[in-house]
């Protein structure tokens, strides 16, 4: 039998395993970002719903690890020449990315020390690079993670 290139896997992952020091790029025909609050607050609410039926106010932090998982749909994603690159799920993905930096910038105003920012950005030689490596967003990622959205808010 050959070699087969565009070969079909299915596994289930967490959040983590899936943007954790992880890069993806976003093909230029694939639509841009166009998610609005309703589908936000949809996926919080989602999240957020999945985590109370697990949740038990006698549980402590290492009892979440054995929390039922929430079914986010499926990510296709394509590998060329080592690069990743989404080709379904980037709406969600960036909404994830999105919800990922507003909870790290959470954390920090609170002086909490768990750190998140790996499935935000990693760092390579030096240099930070968001996990959906998209140059047209960076300024944008960049502020939001830096600044918080108060910044946006009052700058543009």
């Amino acid at each position: 039998m050959g070699h087969l290139e565009n070969k079909i896997e299915a596994n289930n992952r967490s959040i983590l395993e899936v943007l954790d020091n992880k890069k993806y790029t976003v093909d230029y025909y694939q639509r841009e970002y166009n998610w609005e609050q309703k589908h936000i607050v949809q996926l919080v609410t989602d999240l957020y719903n999945a985590f109370l039926d697990n949740y038990d106010c006698s549980h402590q932090r290492p009892d979440v690890a054995n929390y039922n998982s929430y079914y986010l749909d499926p990510f296709v994603l394509s590998e060329k020449s080592g690069k990743r690159s989404i080709i379904d799920g980037q709406q969600r993905l960036t909404s994830l990315t999105l919800f990922l930096i507003y909870l790290n910038n959470k954390q920090k105003s609170l002086g909490l020390s768990a750190t998140i920012s790996g499935m935000i950005f990693s760092e390579k030689f030096g240099e930070k690079s968001f996990n959906i490596d998209v140059a047209e967003r960076t300024p944008c990622l960049d502020v939001l993670f830096n600044q918080g959205c108060r910044y946006l808010v009052t700058t543009f």
